[in-house]
């Protein structure tokens, strides 16, 4: 099992499942029921999704990884699991998130495959387009979205802002990530942001793209009359994306793993505190 939960990072669930949470609980606060059994739903299909999502682009990019000093340690091209192994556990998770959102509805379970089909995709999109990571960010944006449908069974306005941050903080994030392999992506004819327009001026596109994200949170905030919680946790979010572009420039990558990681799991999960502290203040007034 421990295996396994390195083979999918399973610590990054952290970026996309405190928006998932928003987006249930977002639902409930518009007066819908809350149930603990549709919750733990809501729970398995962010893991089954994002585990099939994972695995699959380590078997996929299994040939890659060998060939990158990076990456080469990884469980498959190090030979920790088998890669029939890890293709198996792909379509074990696949089929339990199809599962999953067949007891929560039908909109659901009539858009499950959409969902498998752009969390998926994302791991073959660097051999054809440098917008990859916009890929990855349209796939961990069904999150509050789709914990909103779980919940509603209809679309929201709230829950599509919401959805429309987290595509644009994940793709500038995973721009920011991918210029550790800006040279190796050049000569294995792979495709992202940093090969595309060097090292400076992906950062430049980075920081215009989590410029839209505090756009996106200060016209959430005034048109649906935020109080003082939701403020302070999108100064907070903003503040964090900030602080992450001073640590990382073109010719000094040394800081690039605290930047991804560390800073934007904590701006994810104080986000989330805040904004449904803020929900449950309005509740109670």
């Amino acid at each position: 099992m421990k295996k396994y939960l390195s083979l999918v990072k399973f610590s990054h669930t952290v970026f996309a499942l405190p928006f998932a949470l928003i987006g249930f609980f977002l639902a409930v606060a518009a007066g819908y029921p809350f149930q603990w059994k549709l919750l733990l739903l809501v729970l398995a299909c962010m893991v089954s999704a994002r585990n099939a999502a994972m695995a699959f682009n380590r078997w996929l990019d299994r040939d890659i990884d060998a060939q990158n000093p990076r990456t080469a340690r990884r469980e498959i091209p190090a030979g920790v699991i088998p890669s029939g192994r890890a293709l198996m556990f792909v379509i074990l998770n696949g089929l339990a998130f199809i599962t999953a959102t067949f007891f929560i509805n039908r909109l659901c379970f009539f858009l499950a495959p959409v969902a498998l089909a752009v969390v998926l995709g994302y791991s073959a999109a660097k051999r054809f387009t440098s917008l990859s990571h916009f890929i990855l960010g349209l796939g961990l944006s069904l999150a509050p979205m789709g914990a909103y449908l779980a919940v509603s069974a209809r679309f929201g306005l709230v829950p599509v802002i919401l959805s429309f941050v987290v595509l644009c903080w994940v793709s500038g994030f995973d721009i920011i990530y991918a210029l550790q392999d800006t040279e190796f992506d050049r000569l294995h004819h792979l495709f992202s942001i940093p090969a595309w327009l060097g090292n400076r001026n992906a950062l430049v596109l980075s920081s215009a793209v989590h410029g839209l994200v505090i756009g996106l949170l200060v016209w959430l905030g005034v048109t649906e009359h935020s109080g003082l919680m939701y403020w302070i946790g999108a100064l907070v979010f903003t503040s964090l994306l900030v602080y992450q572009h001073t640590l990382v420039k073109p010719g000094d990558l040394s800081k690039v793993n605290l930047a991804f990681f560390t800073l934007n799991g904590l701006a994810s999960l104080l986000f989330a505190a805040f904004f449904l502290l803020d929900l449950w203040k309005q509740a109670a007034a």
